[in-house]
């Protein structure tokens, strides 16, 4: 399909620049083949039925930007996926001044090496401090605010609570999954209590979540790993549920994904998973997710799961009614 099927405007004061407060006061559409209706989020309870199984991510953001020096170059690093205790690919804007074995200087007691340069300005490093480089980053890094938002305004304290899911527990992620910063200890309180089942997996969502597509076709572009669990036991439990016919409903399109890619089974690995329309979904049954960016792989999906001309009919019914976009936005719930 042409990208450019994917498109829509979207007016700038659209964009939310903080989130609703209480986090369950954010809106909700609810979009079903019968047509849209509109609630606020602590209603979920009630749209779901009881018996449907809403699987949360629990990763945790870290302050994965990081500013540093070689000589006299600044250096501007985004970390995007771990591949050991102290390596990490990151996207690099000014990778050209660098190459192999160099040294950058990210604080007082972390560096940077170079292992290798990869394409689309990537670059394999391998960190070195006295600590754990979770504990380096809490002191040199800073929290990863989607670009959209760091455009606007400066990222503050505030934002370190408010850009993390309260279930957050695995550290990893350079982009939280936003449909979770929706969840309150009440409205969770509720959801069990409406007999609605909860399970988590784990996907370190990557930078390059906010990277655009470049391309002119969907099927030439080419998505970015990003790391999953799903261990045994919730694989089990989800499979038992389906084969019971009861509702599988993901939080967020992380969540989704991952499933996706684990098929109701155990997993743990990458995932590069690009879900367009045509795609037939095996796993889940709806989807709770924030309104995504006009011709974005994560418009994609929703396109792919309810079709896109519900998808435009949807965002434009947003648009028109003053809902709030993208991460800090408000929320929908995707029932096909």
């Amino acid at each position: 399909m042409l990208v450019e099927d994917f498109d829509f405007t979207l007016p700038e004061e659209r964009i939310a620049l903080r989130p609703a407060h209480p986090r369950d006061s954010a809106r909700l559409l609810q979009v079903r083949p019968g047509g849209l209706s509109d609630h606020i989020v602590r209603d979920l309870p009630t749209l779901l039925r009881a018996g449907d199984t809403l699987v949360f991510n629990d990763t945790r953001v870290i302050p994965a930007q990081l500013s540093g020096r070689k000589g006299e170059a600044a250096i501007d690093v985004t970390l995007h996926m771990r591949l050991g205790p102290m390596e990490w690919l990151a996207f690099v804007r000014n990778s050209r001044r660098l190459k192999p074995a160099d040294r950058v200087q990210f604080g007082a007691d972390l560096d940077g090496i170079v292992i290798e340069k990869l394409d689309e300005g990537q670059i394999h490093w391998r960190f070195e401090s006295k600590d754990p480089l979770e504990v380096a980053l809490q002191r040199a890094g800073r929290m990863p605010l989607p670009p959209y938002i760091a455009r606007k305004r400066g990222i503050d304290a505030q934002d370190l609570s408010d850009y993390q899911t309260i279930y957050a527990r695995d550290p990893g992620a350079v982009a939280a999954p936003t449909a979770g910063l929706h969840f309150t200890p009440e409205l969770l309180a509720a959801v069990a209590a409406a007999g609605i089942t909860t399970e988590t997996v784990t996907l370190h969502v990557g930078a390059g979540t906010f990277l655009p597509v470049k391309v002119d076709r969907t099927e030439d572009h080419r998505m970015h790993s990003e790391w999953g669990h799903v261990p045994a036991e919730v694989a089990a439990r989800l499979h038992t549920a389906k084969s019971e016919g009861r509702r599988i409903i993901p939080v967020g399109t992380t969540s989704l994904r991952l499933l996706e890619s684990a098929k109701l089974k155990a997993f743990t690995g990458p995932t590069d998973i690009f879900i367009t329309p045509g795609y037939r979904f095996n796993t889940v049954d709806g989807l709770m997710t924030n309104f995504h960016l006009p011709k974005s792989t994560l418009f994609m999906l929703v396109s792919a799961l309810m079709g896109l001309d519900t998808m435009r009919s949807a965002y434009r019914h947003a648009i028109d009614t003053g809902y709030r976009f993208y991460s800090y936005g408000d929320s929908s719930l995707l029932l096909p």
